[in-house]
């Protein structure tokens, strides 16, 4: 990836993988329109699908750049758990090297043995981490990038504040940082540029476009919900995430008295989660919820978010 990757962009953007939301519609569009499109590789099932996946990404994105060389399509990039019982992992990494994925994003464990299949064909890794300890981690196990996923963030998400995380992290990691936590307007992604971040990671507002992944009331419940509506818990996965509070209360739980999940449960892969019914009936998203008030395409939304950056900029330039 060049080290210019950001000026690349339209946006500094990353669409967050999303479980079941990312597939190759919302990562196309999403790279077409000058962000980085991403999905988890577990969200291909069966297994063999993983490869049609990457397919057609590979030959769409392709098609385009010929079509468009003066504006060529941003790189994508697959999401890999590697928690030790994601019994695909060996497969799927096999396929990321065989269509050479630029960038790999790892979650849920210490990512050094991907770090270096990844790196012998040329991409990158960023891995995602919730805390100072795992981030220490990850940039003693060789990765390119971190991403922060702060209080706030649609899915599995932290308990710190950016304005914290940031700081500390940059004290001992030069390399590019994603923030991740309720970013959902131009704006914000101005703000955590001039916090310190290079990129943000922005999920929970692609959502609610046309080309994701998403049940219709799934996208409806996002455009009725405001920040007060996202409950954070762990019970349905085990780690801590944020949800849509009327999805719990539809599940016929009650979001003020949820137990706790329990992590040693959790299983990745073929099988996969132990709580995978329940993901799909239990819907999540960020505390940024509440900026979201229309169901647009992909295209629209970052065009939207565009103006607003760059309009963003240019009254930080005036102060």
């Amino acid at each position: 990836m060049p080290k210019d990757l950001v000026e690349s962009l339209t946006l500094p953007v990353i669409g967050s993988p999303m479980f079941i939301v990312s597939g190759p519609e919302l990562v196309i569009a999403q790279c077409q329109a000058g962000i980085i499109g991403a999905f988890p590789a577990l969200n291909a099932r069966p297994a063999e699908a993983l490869r049609d996946w990457l397919e057609q990404i590979t030959r769409c994105l392709e098609q385009y750049n010929d079509d468009h060389p003066d504006t060529p399509a941003a790189p994508f990039a697959v999401n890999q758990i590697v928690h030790p019982t994601n019994d695909r992992l060996e497969n799927d990494m096999a396929l990321c090297a065989e269509y050479r994925v630029p960038l790999v994003i790892t979650s849920l464990h210490a990512p050094n043995r991907v770090v270096e299949q990844v790196h012998a064909y040329g991409g990158r890794v960023f891995h995602d981490v919730t805390t100072l300890r795992h981030a220490r981690k990850a940039v003693e196990a060789g990765v390119d990038g971190l991403i922060l996923v702060c209080q706030g963030a649609g899915g599995h998400a932290g308990r710190l504040n950016p304005f914290a995380f940031v700081a500390e992290v940059r004290a001992f990691f030069d390399g590019p940082l994603v923030l991740a936590g309720a970013i959902t307007r131009g704006e914000q992604i101005a703000a955590a540029r001039a916090l310190g971040a290079d990129l943000v990671y922005m999920g929970t507002r692609f959502i609610a476009t046309r080309e994701a992944n998403a049940e219709a009331a799934y996208k409806q419940m996002l455009l009725e919900s405001a920040a007060g509506d996202i409950v954070y818990t762990n019970l349905f996965t085990g780690v801590h995430g944020n949800y849509l509070r009327q999805s719990i209360e539809t599940a016929g739980l009650d979001p003020n008295a949820l137990p706790e999940g329990d992590k040693s449960a959790m299983r990745y892969g073929s099988g996969g989660s132990s709580k995978a019914k329940a993901w799909r009936d239990i819907w999540g998203a960020g505390q940024g919820v509440g900026s979201i008030n229309s169901l647009e395409s992909v295209a629209d939304v970052v065009a939207t978010l565009s103006s607003d950056y760059r309009l963003a900029l240019d009254h930080l330039r005036r102060l």
